[in-house]
C-alpha cells in the first residue's frame, strides 16, 4: 500500500517545476529532509507497483531519467 507520504512525492514530482522556488527549498519545506534523503526515498517510490499504478505516466518518467543518468555515470559521459 502507498503512503501518503509517498503519494506526495510523487505530486511533488508531478509539478515541481510549476513552483517560483527552487526545488531543494520545496523538498525541504515539505518533506522536512535533505534532498539527498528526498531522492533516497524517491527512489524506492518509483520501485513500488502501486506507484506504477497511481501515476504511470510519472514513475515511468523518472525511471527512464534515472536510468539514463546511471548508463550516463557508467559509460563516464554526463554529469552527477
Amino acid at each position: 500500500m502507498i503512503s501518503e507520504r509517498q503519494l506526495a512525492i510523487l505530486e511533488l514530482e508531478r509539478t515541481w517545476w510549476q513552483s517560483d522556488e527552487p526545488k531543494e527549498q520545496v523538498i525541504r519545506a515539505r518533506f522536512q529532509c535533505s534532498p539527498d534523503e528526498y531522492h533516497a526515498e524517491l527512489n524506492e517510490v518509483l520501485e513500488l507497483p502501486e506507484a506504477l499504478d497511481h501515476d504511470p505516466l510519472v514513475v515511468q518518467r523518472l525511471r527512464r531519467q534515472r536510468d539514463r543518468r546511471r548508463r550516463d555515470r557508467l559509460n563516464g559521459s554526463g554529469s552527477v
